[in-house]
């Protein structure tokens, strides 16, 4: 694929986001009820700081997550790039929610113990992701945790049904987490306890470095 311009990206994002802002109700349907819970307790667990934990839900769409990181007992707050979704997700999480597309991320320095990062990082081209990395790990505090789950695959990237996704495989997502300046925790497929050809999903855990 070739580079991007923005008029690209800026196309890449609209038609994306308008996807979900016409698609919410069914996509509320549809996912409300999928367990998360490893994903939720893989970051909590690694954070090493007191709770409450503050944590940036970054693509939360309607909300399930930031309901379920506050009925944990810590302080959420969500990312999300669809006006829709955006709304929803105050109403049904009661947390405060930025509306901010992933391309043009404007996050405040350190305030972070972790960054839940569940089904969303997919949807940045895979020539814009160092650029989105480095944002969120300077949102992170020092030593904060960033947990990330998308779909896998062999680097390839394009429209599916509406939405830009690029599936990357296990050591390019290593790659670009590392140069970032994330030192992995750990990493596993999902769903658990299935074949790996049925774990469409890789989840993994990451740290931000102490280095500048």
């Amino acid at each position: 694929m070739g580079k991007l311009d923005p008029h690209d990206l800026e196309a890449i994002a609209g038609r994306t986001l308008d996807h979900y802002n016409r698609h919410a109700e069914a996509f509320w349907r549809g996912t409300r009820d999928h367990d998360v819970s490893q994903n939720l307790s893989a970051l909590i667990e690694h954070i090493e700081a007191e709770p409450p934990f503050t944590i940036l839900d970054l693509g939360c769409g309607p909300g399930r997550d930031l309901k379920a990181l506050t009925e944990r007992g810590h302080v959420a707050v969500g990312l999300e790039g669809s006006e829709r979704f955006a709304e929803m997700a105050r109403g049904y999480s009661g947390c405060e929610v930025w509306q901010q597309d992933f391309l043009k991320l404007s996050l405040p320095a350190g305030r972070f113990d972790g960054v839940f990062a569940n089904a969303a990082l997919f949807h940045v081209p895979t020539q814009e992701l160092p650029r989105v990395l480095r944002e969120l790990r300077a949102t992170l505090k020092p030593r904060g945790v960033l947990l990330s789950s998308n779909p896998r695959g062999n680097n390839e990237e394009g429209w599916n049904e509406g939405r830009y996704g690029a599936y990357w495989d296990l050591a390019t997502w290593r790659r670009f987490l590392t140069e970032a300046g994330f030192d992995e925790i750990t990493h596993y497929y999902r769903p658990a306890g299935l074949p790996r050809e049925q774990q469409p999903w890789l989840a993994t855990v990451w740290r931000r470095t102490c280095e500048a």
